[in-house]
Parts: structure tokens; sequence; C-alpha cells
């Protein structure tokens, strides 16, 4: 019994330690073992007036991060997450040694460092209970790969990189996964057995050398993977040649933006990507790929509170979304429906640094006719 409650204060003291840590904060704290969390349970209802729709309540996710120090060299952090109440997911696991001062080896399940929300995607990091449709489709978020590579700080000169190794995104397992409504989602392999046919390339640069300013400029580059390569001929031209139909290239570009200051903040972010051979792709799996997708959002808050309590936040808000996943096609037909306009206007209240309750509003609407659905969300966020 006096273990066990060695190790709760032992616990105790660790979460009080992080309590405004993210992972990357994990990786700096000085403790052998770092434990912390986040948490986002929402309420989504569909408004129609000539339509009853019910509403859905649900515990979104629930995520137990920790770290562990070997030395003073080596760290190991994890994220393992459960949505929905009842699928369970490795969102992170990797190690980080520290080469040198400003050079670090990292390799283990990473995050794409591609947008904001993807890496900095705990519910009291940004505003309105859901994140950004932007990130939930041209960016798969939460989009992860096994891989390795390099990241660190170039000096005093507020640069910040990534540059990593990836598998790519799964486009086909005896069926084609791509398809033009939510583009790269369902290739997201997750580090679960994940099928490596070609490595792709993944890298960013951050500057925040401008006061209450953050720059994000990141790409990724490489081919998706298809299970069609496993155990053929390397001489068999015509085995090779269907695998190949099988595969799309990607080079995506973002650029991103982080501005606060005296209570204003300001975010936005564009995200264009290219996609090589998706006729032939299209035809051979039956999908409707796009082969150019584009996207971008700026949304503008204000917190009413930034004069008095620096713990507390009460932030109003609204952010205007603008994305395409047919932005271009080849040999298809364009789907107006997949040309997306969306706003959302909401308010969150931070009582403490990590816990916040949110409420907004949001008008999804497509080219097509008569498609814009209005929605009310209500959320509680938690992070640790």
């Amino acid at each position: 019994m006096r273990k066990i409650l060695y190790s709760l204060v032992f616990m105790l003291a660790q979460l009080m330690a992080i309590s405004q840590n993210t992972s990357e904060r994990i990786l700096n704290s000085e403790e052998k073992l770092s434990i912390g969390g986040y948490a986002q349970i929402d309420y989504n209802q569909k408004i129609d007036g000539e339509t009853k729709y019910n509403g859905i309540m649900d515990v979104h996710r629930m995520v137990l991060m920790v770290g562990y120090k070997f030395n003073e060299r080596t760290r190991f952090i994890t994220e393992l997450e459960v949505e929905h109440v009842q699928e369970v997911y490795v969102e992170q696991a990797f190690l980080d040694y520290k080469l040198k001062e400003g050079l670090n080896f990292r390799a283990g399940l990473l995050l794409i460092p591609m947008g904001i929300i993807n890496e900095l995607h705990e519910p009291a990091t940004f505003n309105g209970v859901e994140r950004p449709n932007l990130d939930n489709t041209l960016i798969p978020t939460t989009w992860r790969e096994i891989g390795a590579g390099f990241t660190g700080r170039i000096g005093d000169s507020g640069l910040k990189y990534q540059l990593y190794v990836v598998n790519g995104f799964l486009s086909y397992n005896g069926s084609g996964l791509l398809r033009g409504s939510d583009a790269f989602r369902r290739g997201r392999q997750k580090g679960a057995e994940s099928i490596f046919s070609n490595p792709n390339l993944s890298g960013k640069i951050e500057y925040s050398g401008i006061s209450s300013l953050k720059l994000g400029l990141s790409t990724y580059l490489g081919k998706s993977q298809s299970t069609l390569y496993d155990g053929i001929d390397k001489d068999n031209q015509q085995l090779i040649a269907v695998a190949d139909s099988s595969v799309l290239g990607l080079s995506m570009i973002g650029l991103d933006f982080r501005y606060l200051k005296k209570g204003w903040n300001f975010k936005g972010q564009f995200n264009y990507a290219s996609v090589k051979n998706t006729d032939e792709y299209n035809e051979f799996a039956a999908k409707d790929m796009g082969s150019a997708l584009l996207g971008y959002y700026l949304e503008a808050g204000y917190n009413l509170l930034h004069s008095k309590d620096a713990d507390k936040k009460l932030v109003p808000f609204v952010r205007y979304e603008k994305y395409d996943t047919h932005y271009k096609v080849d040999g298809i037909s364009k789907n107006v429906k997949f040309n997306h306009s969306d706003v959302t206007a909401g308010i969150g209240w931070w009582m403490a640094e990590g816990a916040v309750l949110k409420a907004d509003v949001q008008w999804l609407g497509n080219d097509g006719p008569d498609d814009t659905i209005t929605q009310i969300n209500l959320g509680v966020g938690i992070w640790f």
C-alpha cells in the first residue's frame, strides 16, 4: 500500500510539473518520467427549418501523453488515444536523441509537420469545438506515419526545422482508398502494420524571430504505397505497370501564420497539393481523386479578459475556410460538391490555462445546389 501511495504522489507531482506542457515541453522536461494528456467532449446538432435531426454527443477523444528521460540526450515520447470511447490508437511514439546543440535525431511514429493543427491539436490550443475542416480533409489530421529524421533550432535566429523520411499514404490494398470526397484521409496508415513501397519526404521550417508572430513553411513529397508491389518479379514489366497504376505521386506545400498581441489573435493557413497519375489511378481503382487540391482559412479572435487574469480567457472568434479537393481533375469531371466554403463563429471560455468550454455555429456550404448545413457545436476541452 505504501508503494502505491508513493507512486500516486509521484505521478501527481509529474502532472503538476507539466501542467502547461505539450509533447515538445515534455521533451524539455528535467523530470525522469512526465505525464500529460488531453480530452475533447462534443455535442453536435444540425439545424434545418424543415427537417429534424438528432444531436450527437461524443467523448471524441481521450489521450494520455507519457515522456521518459533515459539520460541527458535520450528521451521517449508517446501518446495513447481513445476515440469515441471504443477506438484505440497510438498517436505518437518516438525516440529523440540530441546529437549536439540544435540537432536532434528522431525516429518512430511521427506527426507530419504540415500546417498548424496537425501538431498542435490539443483542444485547449485552438478556437472552436471542432478542428478546422481543412485540417480534416487536405491535411488529414491527425496525420502520422513511421519514419526518421532530424529536428532542431538554428542558434538564436528564431528558426526551427524538421526533416523526416516516412512511409506514405496507402492508396491500394485490394481496392482503392483515396478519393475526391475526403482526399487522403482513408490512406493514413497510423503506424498499424504500415505498407512501405516508396519513401516520402516531410519537412517544415518555422520562424519566430518577429515579436508576437510565428511563420511556417512546410512540404511533403513522395508517392503513395500499394500492396500490389509485394511478391512480384522485378523483371515482370506487366505486373509492375499494373502496380504503378495503383500509386499516386504527391507534392504538397503549406504556409501558415499565427499572430498574438494585446488580446488579439490571428491565424491563417494555405495548402496546395499536386497529385500525379490520377488518370491511371482513377481508372484502375474506380475512384475520383483530384489532380490538384487547394485550401486556406483565416481566423480572428479577441480575448476579452486579456488585461485581467492571465490564466483565464474569454475569446469570441470567427473563421472562414475555403477548400476544394477537385481544384483540378484529369480525365474525370469536377464534382462541385467538393468545393467547400465554411464559416464558423463562436466563443471559448478558458477558466484555467488547460480547461475550456466552447460553443459555436457553423455554416457549411459547397457549390452544389441546396447543400448548405447549419450546425451548432458545444464542447469541453481539457489539456494538462
